[in-house]
């Protein structure tokens, strides 16, 4: 009898540990808002030129709500440099939205913005642009 109760016992927890494995989970969700006046894609654009770039992100799993926002900058290839950092919390951490307008370089350059959100578990996701001046 005690040998049944052992054998029970460990099947129990190794139906336990077996069901424990750790979620990978999923990247959180980030896109370019889309028609009307937005930018969306790679674009040549005129010198001077005021474009708008949208962006919508939110949670992809329940418990993984967004944590931080950013967006960089890079002028033909150069280091990047931050146009928004922020942290995300209450109903911005389930969606977030946020455009910004741009008024591009005045000489013939190429500026390329990236996007990124990142949730609780620390999963990035990222989109990127870029507009040829011209």
């Amino acid at each position: 009898m005690k040998n049944i109760k052992s054998i029970i016992i460990l099947f129990a927890a190794l139906a336990v540990i077996s069901s424990c494995k750790k979620d990978s989970g999923k990247l959180p969700n980030i896109a370019f808002k889309t028609g009307g006046n937005y930018v969306s894609a790679d674009k040549t654009v005129t010198k001077g030129e005021t474009v708008v770039i949208g962006i919508n992100a939110s949670k992809a799993e329940d418990k993984d709500v967004l944590k931080t926002f950013s967006a960089t900058k890079i002028i033909n290839g150069a280091a990047p440099t931050s146009i928004a950092q922020e942290t995300l919390s209450g109903s911005n951490a389930d969606a977030y939205a946020k455009d910004f307008t741009i008024v591009v370089g005045s000489a013939s350059i190429t500026e390329k913005y990236t996007f990124t959100v990142v949730n609780r578990d620390g999963l990035t996701n990222q989109v990127t642009l870029t507009l040829n001046v011209q």
